[in-house]
């Protein structure tokens, strides 16, 4: 089956999802994290891309980030990967192929879900056992979110207009956000979140995917039976 085109509308949020080849570790130490970091952050301040959310797993990152033109997520996946896998290959005496292929990449409904997989990608460490609580977790946007700290890992984020509605300044939005995790993520999203993302398709309710089919002019969700009506 031949891979639907990617669609990208400026303005909408994306949830962006890069592995590993054959799910093999991507970062082996402190500085493979900062290089890529630094990698990721310069294209997206070139190619604006504004990143809300993120975690980056031992084989795997997801993004949540916000494009302001069409071009934007490949330009700044194309030259982070790039930058990355001659630092990579470099510093561990190998060579070859380190992305699992192309991103995956799907648009997201901000009001109904840009909260919930903003808990999806930061809950990631937790999910996988490696830390009991999502501010354990050092490679995430999690503690700029909720706490508000501002590190060289997070002080680039750009906080969404739809979180910044969670309280009228950031101690109340980030008490807010924080007590959303108390709240655990309804099967029914997780499901829906995986997926779209695994298959391209918009992250949203029936009137939502079809205002990104006449958008993007592509399928935007399943045509066969159990469309999701949400």
């Amino acid at each position: 089956m031949a891979r639907l085109p990617r669609y990208v509308i400026p303005g909408q949020p994306q949830h962006i999802i890069q592995r590993g080849n054959n799910r093999q570790p991507i970062f082996a130490s402190v500085a493979d994290y900062q290089f890529f970091r630094d990698a990721l952050v310069d294209a997206a301040h070139k190619h604006g891309l504004a990143i809300h959310a993120y975690v980056w797993m031992t084989n795997h990152v997801h993004l949540l980030a916000t494009p302001s033109a069409g071009d934007s997520i490949s330009k700044v996946f194309q030259s982070t990967g790039r930058r990355y896998v001659q630092h990579f290959n470099y510093t561990y005496q190998r060579s070859g192929t380190l992305w699992e292929g192309r991103y995956r990449a799907t648009v997201v409904d901000s009001e109904r879900y840009l909260l919930t997989l903003m808990r999806y990608i930061e809950l990631n460490p937790v999910r996988a056992g490696m830390v009991a609580h999502p501010g354990d977790y050092r490679w995430s946007s999690h503690t700029f979110n909720a706490q508000g700290h501002a590190g060289p890992n997070s002080s680039w984020l750009t906080p969404h207009q739809l979180y910044s509605r969670l309280g009228r300044n950031k101690e109340e939005q980030q008490s807010a956000y924080q007590r959303l995790f108390k709240i655990a993520l309804p099967d029914q999203d997780l499901q829906a979140i995986r997926e779209s993302t695994h298959k391209g398709w918009a992250l949203g309710n029936e009137h939502f995917q079809r205002r990104i089919e006449g958008l993007a002019s592509r399928q935007a969700a399943s045509k066969g039976v159990g469309r999701p009506k949400m």
